[in-house]
């Protein structure tokens, strides 16, 4: 019982280079700016809804939060914007991090607290949550961290919980007629696109595709019993997956598919390095026109003494 405890700690904490952690916390902090400003600037109008539509979920009951109001909501915008870029940065992990968690799930809490609950932020809000305990990291850093080990294990269990609870959800609210019954049927009525329309046509492929999801969605822990190449060939059709979603359904999950980054070797990404690589090489030499060389000069006659001298225009006598 003991080993299965220290191995499952192990597993917890496996150290992963610094650099991989560096380029994580950039990427989530820069997507939570994009956010803002892309995917959910439709909250900043609850500032003008009407107090009593604010239903706040069990988080917001608990604390208890404050109605959303024109000041709070502008404020946390703003403010939130400001230190989430200032975060991407690397520098002041916790200072910055912690706020940035606490501002983002308020943020959340106003957006999803009027009727729509959306599940592809949970692995981002888990991320956010623990991203300030794995301490400084520079980009491009080979050495380990086993506190970095364990923010980046953690959120890989919140995005393959993602997929496992959605499977639940689905069983315990639509039971197995959920394989069997008209959801992608209804769902491309709804925000189908030109190749949903296509695929809807093949007779029972909805079907086909309804029965796949669930066994996808239920097979997702099998990713952390998987070699290293594997997991990422794995992770690779999760991306595929989604990207067929987008594509037929335009529904985008960005968020989780930042979270789901925390699988790949994103130590090797450096494009900050790349771009300072490329300044700094020389210029290529520009090709200018053809050059002529010298006629080459004729040979000229050693005098060793044994050979008469030819004087211009006098005949040689032998």
């Amino acid at each position: 019982m003991a080993g299965t405890v220290t191995g499952v700690g192990r597993w917890l904490t496996e150290a992963v280079p610094r650099g991989r952690v560096a380029a994580f916390r950039t990427l989530v902090y820069l997507f939570v700016a994009a956010d803002l400003v892309i995917f959910t600037p439709w909250v900043r109008t609850r500032a003008d809804v009407p107090g009593e539509l604010y239903q706040p979920l069990l988080v917001g009951r608990l604390l208890p939060l404050p109605t959303p109001t024109p000041l709070l909501v502008h404020t946390i915008f703003w403010v939130l914007l400001a230190l989430a870029l200032l975060a991407a940065t690397g520098r002041a992990p916790r200072a910055l991090g912690w706020p940035v968690f606490l501002l983002y799930l308020e943020w959340m809490i106003i957006a999803m607290s009027y009727g729509k609950v959306d599940h592809d932020r949970f692995g981002l809000l888990v991320a956010l949550a623990v991203l300030p305990t794995a301490g400084a990291a520079r980009h491009g850093d080979r050495t380990r961290t086993e506190a970095g080990g364990w923010a980046l294990r953690v959120t890989q269990i919140a995005v393959v919980c993602t997929y496992f609870l959605a499977a639940w959800a689905k069983l315990r609210f639509g039971g197995l007629e959920w394989m069997t019954g008209s959801v992608l049927a209804r769902a491309i009525l709804r925000r189908g696109t030109d190749l949903a329309d296509l695929i809807a046509g093949v007779p029972y492929l909805l079907i086909v595709a309804q029965f796949g999801i669930m066994a996808f969605e239920l097979g997702s822990p099998v990713v952390f019993l998987l070699r290293e190449r594997w997991r990422h060939l794995t992770i690779g059709f999760f991306y595929s997956f989604h990207l067929v979603t987008m594509a037929t359904i335009t529904i985008s999950f960005a968020p989780h598919l930042v979270a789901m980054t925390s699988f790949l070797p994103l130590e090797r990404v450096r494009p900050l390095h790349w771009l300072r690589q490329t300044l700094a090489a020389p210029p290529a030499p520009t090709p200018s026109g053809p050059t002529e060389r010298p006629a080459p000069r004729p040979p000229v006659q050693a005098d060793d003494g044994d050979q008469d001298q030819v004087v211009p225009g006098r005949p040689v006598v032998p």
